[in-house]
């Protein structure tokens, strides 16, 4: 696949899709970190319990229209989303708490969630388009 083949209408329902899981996903996130006071760790994962749910169903009938029933996909996709939150959240967490040292650690751990967000969101759209919804064309 070329890589102006990514750019098309299912970049555009994948991001729709996006905001509808960010709203949800991240809503959640931060009403637990800032107001349920749960910590970076527990918030971000729900982010993407909740997010994720709604996002395998949206992205699978709405956005590459597979209806492929298999569990294996279940699997990829689960397994996609653990890789992608670890490595986001892991590399934004790392890179913030560098750059942003003097911060306090509300600061620090909000811009950190906040830039795991688009990382998230790169690795996430690759590995479902790629890997987990792939049709052969």
């Amino acid at each position: 696949m070329k890589i102006t083949e990514l750019f098309d209408l299912k970049l555009l329902k994948f991001l729709i899709v996006g905001v509808i899981n960010t709203i949800v996903g991240a809503g959640t996130m931060f009403l637990l970190y800032n107001l349920a006071h749960c910590n970076y760790w527990l918030s971000s994962s729900c982010n993407y319990i909740v997010g994720g749910i709604c996002s395998y169903f949206l992205n699978k009938y709405f956005t590459f229209k597979n209806h492929k029933k298999s569990f294996g996909q279940i699997i990829k996709f689960v397994v996609l989303l653990v890789i992608c939150y670890l490595i986001a959240y892991v590399l934004a967490k790392y890179f913030i708490y560098l750059i942003f040292s003097s911060q306090s650690v509300k600061i620090k751990d909000n811009i950190a969630m906040l830039t795991g967000e688009f990382l998230y969101l790169a690795m996430n759209y690759l590995g479902q388009r790629l890997v987990v919804f792939k049709n052969k064309e």
